[in-house]
């Protein structure tokens, strides 16, 4: 099968699982927000949230980031460029890059009082904020 007829399907398949990371993304920012918001009224967060909350943040980082690449080989195998749609690759790389981002902060962030922890928390929203746009502009491209 030549790669010009598969293309549509690649397309199709980079759309739905980043449709499925944005809503990882939220669903880890969720959670982030259920820890954050006990830490600050002073009380100490569930052990099983904040292991799930580690536990899953590398995995949805490295899968974020292969959707990213997936969207930027597509783009070149069917044009020929890797900036098809610059708004919606701009979007993308400002995700990936978040997502880096995010993860070398977490690594900074200790038990006790941490300042990394507004930064971490900041480029979460960021993140899911960026992937709504990504999806808005994505749909807007499929179809």
């Amino acid at each position: 099968m030549m790669i010009r007829q598969i293309i549509p399907y690649l397309k199709l398949a980079h759309g739905s699982f980043n449709l499925l990371m944005a809503f990882l993304f939220i669903y880890q920012w969720s959670i982030g927000l259920k820890i954050r918001g006990k830490r600050n009224t002073g009380e100490q967060p569930e052990a099983k949230l904040i292991r799930r909350h580690r536990r899953n943040g590398p995995i949805f980082v490295i899968l974020g980031c292969l959707g990213y690449i997936a969207g930027v080989s597509i783009a070149y195998l069917d044009k020929g460029k890797f900036i098809q749609f610059p708004l919606h690759f701009i979007t993308g790389s400002l995700i990936a890059s978040s997502l880096v981002s995010t993860y070398f902060i977490s690594k900074k962030i200790r038990i006790t009082k941490s300042p990394w922890r507004t930064s971490h928390f900041m480029l979460g929203t960021l993140i899911v904020s960026l992937y709504f746009v990504q999806v808005f502009l994505g749909l807007n491209i499929l179809f």
